[in-house]
């Protein structure tokens, strides 16, 4: 595990199983929970991804990223799908109760952010900063309010998963000169096309332990009679965000609400209302044949979702805000690394939003209540 200064990481033994954390080195254990920040990375991924934000934080917090189950060190036990992302939020619990942190702000990139509105709807948190966020609705196969498409959530779950992309992933062949190799797939959908970093091989390697194993990424499928015939099982991460197991549109009817930002990038291009990621999208590009048309088969309107249940979020008395980036993909938190530790530091009420800089020129700030 390639670590950067000041981080560590440590097992957590859990009854349920054997989580992986990386902590900064010097942090107080004692911390209130108004300074403490828990990060929950995205599929294809793990802990690693955070290091720079966790160098970047104030010292006063005590900042803790946690592998989620499948990914990075963390035990690789399959994911029931039928339980939607509970397995990884109850593990997540599970960690948070014996390192004796309790109400944390959380942060959720990705799949870190439907594992967070989860754990929102179960524990009470302080803040959520939802990155890239999945629809409260899950992957695939739902219209603007989240019906279904069909019964058994066709173009779902595992099978949506390139079956090359995960021979690669599990052969860990991280070169870059196929557009299916981890390397490629990095470069090409988690960011926007200008961007460079000199630790790409520490994501890629986060990317590369992800766990291809039954009942892990992505999940197998089974027949469906529908477009494009397959459906998601019963184990595995992807099937897991299937709309039949997955929904938290709930946080709406939360009593206590904490404070919601939604940060995403406006190139992104797996979480989008034309997401590459969606099969019916790829339908309706001539990409996958014979697809049934918009009637039957229309694509997703991710960010449209998102934005939907946080309105009604507002409405229902809480407080959500989106924050849109131009020239910025599927990680603001290594594209644009400034403006999301400010972002991070206002939301838990480090810095007053008066007296903090202004937000760069370049971001579209949305009340979700607009």
């Amino acid at each position: 595990m390639a670590l950067l200064d000041g981080i560590t990481s440590r097992i957590i033994d859990t009854d349920r199983l054997s989580v992986n954390i990386l902590e900064r080195a010097g942090d107080d254990p004692a911390a209130a929970p108004d300074r403490t920040v828990v990060l929950l990375h995205g599929a294809l991924s793990s802990a690693l991804v955070w290091q720079e934000l966790m160098q970047d934080l104030p010292a006063e917090f005590r900042v803790v990223a946690i592998d989620l189950r499948g990914f990075g060190g963390t035990e690789h036990m399959p994911v029931d799908a039928r339980r939607g992302v509970r397995d990884l939020s109850e593990d997540v619990a599970a960690t948070l109760a014996l390192i004796d942190i309790q109400a944390p702000h959380l942060v959720g990139w990705d799949l870190g952010g439907a594992v967070a509105l989860q754990f929102a709807l179960d524990h009470p948190v302080q803040t959520i900063l939802l990155e890239s966020p999945v629809s409260p609705y899950g992957v695939g196969g739902t219209r603007l309010d989240g019906t279904r498409l069909t019964d058994d959530d066709a173009g779902c779950g595992g099978g949506m998963a390139n079956a090359e992309f995960v021979r690669r992933l599990t052969a860990r062949e991280a070169d870059a000169e196929s557009p299916t190799s981890p390397r490629s797939v990095f470069r090409a959908s988690f960011v926007a096309e200008d961007f460079t970093t000199e630790h790409e091989d520490m994501w890629v390697e986060a990317m590369l332990s992800t766990s291809t194993a039954t009942g892990n990424y992505p999940g197998e499928a089974v027949t469906s009679p529908h477009w494009p015939g397959y459906a998601p099982g019963r184990f595995g991460i992807l099937n897991a965000l299937a709309p039949s197991n997955f929904d938290v549109s709930g946080i709406v009817d939360l009593a206590e609400k904490p404070t919601i930002l939604w940060m995403r990038g406006v190139l992104d291009l797996l979480v989008s209302d034309t997401s590459f990621s969606d099969p019916n999208h790829l339908g309706a590009l001539g990409i996958l044949p014979d697809w049934p048309g918009a009637d039957v088969a229309p694509a997703q309107p991710m960010v449209s979702q998102t934005r939907e249940v946080l309105r009604r979020y507002t409405d229902a008395g809480g407080t959500a805000t989106e924050l849109a980036l131009p020239g910025v993909g599927h990680t603001p938190h290594l594209e644009r690394p400034a403006v999301f530790r400010r972002a991070l530091l206002e939301l838990t009420g480090y810095i007053g939003s008066p007296a903090s800089p202004a937000p760069p020129t370049e971001a579209i700030i949305l009340s979700s209540s607009d």
